[in-house]
């Protein structure tokens, strides 16, 4: 995370208040801050997960800040696993290479 310069960095800061009905994005488009607004007539945004007790903040995906803009309550959701390469599925000429270069096999996984 660019904490030195954090509002040019690229992330997007939502605020939500009270209520969950109204939503407030700020973020640095390369000549300003821009602001997206958005209010419910019903219902409320719900964030994906509880938070705890006393947190202030909250990271979330783009995936999931998209889905919780469109009104979906994403609580219930379950993440399922994705496919990914991993060392069984490297070759052995690769796996050595990235042995010799001292890249952890397993983080690539």
């Amino acid at each position: 995370m660019c904490r030195d310069t954090l509002p040019l960095c690229g992330h997007l800061f939502v605020f939500r208040n009270r209520r969950g009905d109204q939503v407030r994005v700020l973020f640095w488009d390369r000549t300003g801050y821009a602001i997206f607004a958005k209010k419910l007539a019903r219902g409320r945004f719900h964030l994906a997960r509880d938070l705890p007790k006393g947190a202030t903040h909250v990271e979330v995906e783009a995936a999931e800040l998209s889905l919780m803009l469109e009104g979906l309550d994403l609580s219930q959701a379950v993440r399922r696993k994705r496919w990914r390469p991993g060392v069984r599925n490297m070759d052995v000429s690769k796996q050595r290479l990235m042995e010799a270069r001292r890249i952890d096999t397993q983080r690539a996984s």
